[in-house]
């Protein structure tokens, strides 16, 4: 059955770093609520109660309009091998714009200062509590490999257009809500 928890564990930490992908979901007030898949290899556990993931430009920017309207944020983690696990992380969000003196340090600090093609943010998230449940109901699916299409896109695509496509259609969420990229917004802490 489901525990809880003020903080990431250790063996919360192992589990999240063994895994192969995680889901983040975010949503305003009103509106849509976002759910996407992402890869473990751009996140990183800074401390029992912060992560960050290096967020590359996609076809929408949700995550960042609902931070920027209500903050809240949770990851999910999903054993898809070895012992049922679903572990969730739940707090308090935040961009970190690119090029900002806080992405460099963490882009150095924690990235070795690799910035991938189509980097367009970090995301934070203030971790304020940790369910882990038995995910007994998850199937197992067997990891193949990571694929390279966005990472060919943007690197084809070149910084320049980049950052016209980001203007295009990263700006506003599909709620109509500031995504922050196109004029600076403040952030909740």
């Amino acid at each position: 059955m489901g525990k809880h928890f003020s903080s990431i564990a250790p063996e919360h930490r192992e589990f999240i770093e063994r895994q192969h992908i995680f889901f983040n979901a975010s949503a305003a007030s009103e509106g849509r609520v976002n759910l996407s898949p992402r890869d473990v290899a751009s996140l990183r556990v800074l401390d029992a109660n912060a992560v960050v993931y290096l967020d590359l430009t996609g076809s929408g920017n949700e995550t960042a309009a609902h931070l920027i309207a209500d903050g809240r944020l949770t990851l999910m983690f999903c054993a898809f091998e070895g012992s049922p696990l679903v572990l969730r992380l739940y707090g308090h969000g935040r961009v970190i714009p690119r090029h900002s003196d806080e992405y460099n340090a963490l882009l150095a600090d924690c990235y070795q200062n690799n910035e991938p093609p189509g980097a367009r943010q970090i995301i934070h998230l203030a971790v304020d509590s940790v369910q882990t449940s038995c995910g007994m109901n998850v199937p197992f699916y067997e990891y193949v490999g990571e694929r390279d299409q966005l990472l060919r896109w943007a690197a084809v695509k070149g910084e320049a257009a980049l950052e016209e496509y980001r203007m295009q259609k990263n700006t506003r969420s599909i709620d109509g809500l500031p995504t922050g990229l196109e004029q600076p917004v403040s952030v909740p802490k």
